[in-house]
């Protein structure tokens, strides 16, 4: 016990000459500096990839074993190591021990926490080689370049018709199964997405949130509001002489 606590208490001597951090011995602190000079002298035998120490690479060869020895003892799923049985377990627990300063909103993973962080902030670090454009996480950046490679591996059983996206997929499928989860508490009619169902529940609340920033007119759908711009356009020249809007032709602004 009393050699477990002196090295708790061990000083911190040897510190690095590029960034200050300071280590407990000059083996901790070597293997940092191969933070700084990119060297990675242990090489995996089964995939060639480098570490910068024995540690990092014992850990990665649990990849390549079958051997799972971490076994959950709710639902007998196993895990090769046992921090990963542990992030597992708050699945059965509903612990969430990394909270979000900002909003109080929870999370099982510091991963999830340091992503949902970027909500709150402008940063976009994963950026788009194609087009420049940045995005908050690594999936998202991974689902946008679907669009520049045409990429889509979800494919509908049904049709065939391929899918960037396996919500879109989901939604998609919907059309084959005519299956309308999302219901109006109000009247019973059902919708394939919920966001189709917020639409239609305007018409029970009258809510028109999307208003003309020109004239104040307000409509439920964004669609409706950019089509009802157009009548300030500069090429709609003719008033209608029963509500007013402009229309591109005489025709159009005629009664119906």
């Amino acid at each position: 016990m009393e050699h477990h606590l002196t090295g708790h208490n061990k000083e911190k001597r040897y510190g690095c000459d590029v960034c200050g951090k300071a280590w407990q011995s000059p083996s901790q602190l070597e293997i940092h500096r191969r933070v700084h000079t990119g060297e990675r002298p242990f090489d995996c035998s089964e995939c060639g990839k480098n570490f910068i120490s024995s540690g990092h690479l014992l850990h990665h060869n649990s990849v390549h074993s079958s051997e799972r020895p971490f076994t959950c003892s709710d639902c007998g799923k196993s895990f090769k190591m046992v921090k990963h049985l542990k992030v597992h377990r708050r699945v059965h627990t509903g612990e969430k021990p990394y909270v979000c300063s900002t909003c109080s909103k929870s999370f099982t993973q510091l991963s999830e926490l340091q992503a949902h962080r970027r909500v709150h902030s402008s940063e976009r670090p994963f950026t788009c080689s194609d087009c420049g454009k940045g995005f908050k996480s690594s999936p998202d950046l991974k689902r946008h370049m679907r669009l520049h490679t045409d990429e889509r591996p979800y494919t509908c059983s049904n049709c065939g018709r391929g899918f960037t996206d396996s919500s879109h997929l989901l939604k998609h499928q919907r059309t084959h199964t005519g299956e309308r989860p999302y219901t109006c508490a109000q009247c019973g009619k059902g919708f394939t997405q919920s966001s189709h169902l917020l639409e239609h529940q305007r018409t029970h609340t009258g809510e028109r949130p999307y208003t003309c920033a020109q004239c104040g007119k307000g409509f439920t759908r964004s669609t409706y509001l950019l089509s009802h711009q157009r009548v300030h356009a500069a090429d709609h020249p003719v008033p209608s002489p029963v509500c007013g809007d402009r229309f591109a032709m005489a025709s159009q602004a005629l009664p119906h």
